[in-house]
């Protein structure tokens, strides 16, 4: 008789859950043996259930190979929102029908996972270009055309150039085709994989800011409005990263130049 170790070894051989070897160990009534079972099972239907929700994400992407288009770039931001900091983009093309276990809207990985889904992509994208615009250029032409910027240099940065964009909820004044998604990170694997490079890309970048300018907690809060960022404000005051026209920083630094 196959001891428990033995079978836990054949069940992790088997990759359909109506392999005959179910059948057959059902009828041997250690609870061991039942347990390694359901183990088995349950895992076979996350499986099943990850490839269904990231071919579900490739559906704009399907419908873009099937008219013969083959580089897809998707592009995201991060870092609209911080109070300091850039904002970064990504643009990645994926190869047709790339799936990445975990792959999802950066904001709905663990962020445990974000280095190794980050690494994932990096190696298995066909191509990946990144733009950073920094917070003088934010004050100068204000977030919402900075984060073109970043995305409009970061498609420019690829190695391949696209045929077509799919982009995360904005339109660029680009020649290339593009389609333009709500909460497109979440329903594009290329835009899924775009956000997830912006993200670790920035957070890295706002750690090495933190050893740079210690005092404002950028390591953890990546320049979001955070109390302990709040808190540096107050003490330290404003650093060189930070984005003078955003509140509560613009009245903060007008007030004090005011008081000069």
């Amino acid at each position: 008789m196959a001891t428990i170790k033995e079978i836990r070894d054949q069940l992790a051989a088997v990759q359909d859950l109506q392999d005959p070897l179910f059948d057959r160990l059902e009828e041997d009534a250690r609870a061991g043996v039942q347990k390694e079972i359901l183990k088995r099972r349950k895992a076979l239907l996350a499986e099943q259930e990850e490839d269904q929700r990231l071919e579900d994400m490739l559906t704009y992407e399907k419908e873009l190979y099937a008219q013969g288009i083959g580089l897809i770039a998707g592009v995201d931001e991060v870092g609209r929102g911080p109070l300091a900091g850039p904002v970064v983009a990504a643009a990645v093309i994926l190869p047709p029908s790339c799936k990445i276990k975990g792959l999802n809207d950066s904001k709905k990985i663990p962020k445990k996972k974000h280095r190794e889904i980050f690494q994932a992509v990096q190696d298995q994208a066909l191509s990946i270009g990144i733009g950073i615009i920094d917070n003088h250029v934010i004050d100068e032409v204000n977030i919402y055309e900075a984060t073109k910027l970043a995305m409009t240099e970061a498609i420019r940065q690829l190695q391949s150039q696209p045929e077509h964009l799919l982009i995360d909820a904005m339109k660029l004044d680009l020649p290339t085709s593009q389609t333009s998604i709500i909460k497109g990170d979440a329903h594009s694997l290329s835009i899924a994989a775009a956000s997830i490079i912006a993200k670790v890309t920035r957070d890295d970048l706002m750690a090495s800011y933190d050893q740079d300018f210690p005092g404002y907690d950028f390591a953890q809060n990546a320049g979001y409005g955070t109390a302990k960022h709040l808190e540096g404000l107050k003490k330290i005051g404003i650093s060189p990263i930070h984005r003078q026209s955003f509140e509560p920083v613009k009245s903060w630094f007008s007030s004090t130049h005011l008081n000069k």
